[in-house]
């Protein structure tokens, strides 16, 4: 048996504790260039020897103490200040980590599937429309995104790959196009750095964003116990696992969501799914109230399934659960491709919401004209009215098109229809002559020109749902 050498023997004794001695962690979104929310009290946690005291201090003059549990995992909350900076954040245990270049603003975490996902770069054949601009000027923007690696996982993960990244001309065209797009106008108009947190993963079912709990409500009771080589993106909990928790209980202002194309074929189940979802991550943030604002899936054509029962799924949600919006993309769809390049008129829809119902200002309209009520004339005609119009209705020039009546028969037909004064639209057709039901922009791809006087479309609807 071969002997150690006393001196190296000694050596061992002297460095084993040191090696063996933890090292002061955090997730990587909490990093250089991070983007903290402003006027919160922001969650910050991280890892290190079990029961060891850490202290954490901004330099905006703002300190907290913790200790670790018996796992070693701590964290605690710091108090932040109106927009600035950019300051330094340490953060000391076992080591001291000094983080630079963090900013204070507003941060939105960003989900979905691969409109989310899609880069100013686009998609091979497929262009982001007015990305050369906003590549081109990016450089005068204070934007930082946090792009997360995509990761199917069964048990709930800790941390996730990814950086934080300035707005400039060089890491622009990585930047979700949707997400940077909403961003360039929150930062315009409120004049404050802006952090975007993108955690996507394309052709992804609203599903696989969900815990168990959660989906047990909607009869899904089957789960993996690994991960699958095919689609591990429409596995239940999995990207919940993998791209949700890790960033539990981060200080957000708010979501965005840019989902839906993988769940068209069980629309009837949309509503219940995406309301329970967008309820746990409010509850795993800590938040019950936290905005969320989401993109109507655009026209496109799905063959057999009717797109346009989920888009009414995707409205009802807006109608049934508080703080939440729908930025409606009817005249922004392409028949031929899922990924509509227009992804510039989404972030500032999108961003229409947040500054009008997140941040109080007023004067503008934030939503497309939404279906309130109906009533039927002595002259065999169907009068129809809606909210979010105040200003009235327009086509802006077209032909008012998209409109549908049928009988007592169920049987559809195109119709004539007319916008009147307040806000509302007469709907006929000769060959109806009791008519009962109106629906709207009610197929895969429909040509649907109906807008309020801001030019936000209305969504696809139909008077007799129930």
């Amino acid at each position: 048996m071969k002997k150690t050498h006393p001196i190296i023997g000694f050596v061992l004794i002297l460095i084993l504790p040191l090696a063996l001695h933890s090292q002061t962690k955090l997730p990587t979104f909490f990093s250089d260039h991070m983007v903290l929310q402003q006027n919160e009290e922001v969650a910050i946690w991280g890892w290190d020897d079990a029961g060891k005291k850490i202290n954490i201090e901004g330099s905006w003059g703002q300190k907290a103490t913790t200790k670790t549990d018996g796992s070693g995992k701590w964290e605690t909350r710091l108090q932040t200040p109106s927009a600035g900076g950019p300051y330094t954040l340490t953060i000391s245990g076992n080591d001291e980590i000094q983080l630079q270049d963090v900013m204070i603003g507003e941060v939105w975490i960003c989900s979905g599937q691969s409109n989310m996902q899609m880069t100013l770069n686009g998609y091979g054949n497929q262009p982001i429309f007015d990305a050369g601009d906003a590549i081109l000027y990016a450089n005068q923007s204070g934007i930082r995104m946090y792009t997360g690696a995509r990761k199917a996982s069964v048990e709930a993960m800790t941390d996730m790959e990814g950086t934080w990244q300035v707005s400039s001309t060089k890491n622009a065209p990585g930047f979700s196009a949707a997400a940077y797009f909403f961003g360039r106008v929150l930062e315009d108009v409120l004049e404050v750095p802006v952090g975007l947190i993108i955690t996507s993963w394309g052709g992804s079912k609203v599903e696989a964003w969900m815990d168990k709990k959660s989906l047990r409500k909607s009869n899904v009771n089957e789960f993996p116990n690994e991960v699958p080589e095919k689609a591990p993106n429409h596995a239940p909990t999995l990207l919940y696992n993998g791209m949700i928790k890790p960033l539990v209980p981060f200080t957000a202002k708010g979501f965005l969501w840019y989902q839906g194309e993988s769940n068209v074929s069980n629309a009837d189940e949309y509503t219940q799914l995406f309301s329970d979802m967008i309820t746990l991550w409010r509850s795993d943030f800590q938040n019950p109230d936290m905005p969320f604002y989401f993109v109507e899936i655009a026209p496109y054509n799905y063959g057999g399934r009717n797109s346009s029962f989920l888009r009414e799924a995707q409205l009802q949600t807006m109608l049934q659960l508080p703080n939440t919006g729908m930025a409606g993309t009817m005249d922004l769809g392409n028949c031929t491709n899922i990924h509509p390049g227009n992804k510039k008129d989404v972030g500032r829809r999108l961003a229409l919401w947040a500054l009008s119902q997140t941040y109080g200002l007023e004067g503008f309209q934030y939503s497309g004209p939404v279906y309130h009520s109906m009533k039927k004339t002595d002259d065999h005609k169907i009068i129809l009215s809606f909210d979010h119009a105040g200003n009235g209705l327009s086509t802006f020039g077209q032909p008012l098109k998209g409109f549908e009546i049928a009988g007592k028969d169920g049987n559809f037909v195109p119709a004539e229809a007319t916008i009147g004064r307040n806000a509302q639209v007469t709907v006929w057709s000769s060959q109806v002559s009791n008519p009962q039901v109106v629906r709207y922009g009610f197929s895969n791809c429909p040509e649907a020109t109906l807008y309020n006087m801001e030019k936000l479309p209305a969504p696809s609807f139909r008077t007799d749902f129930k």
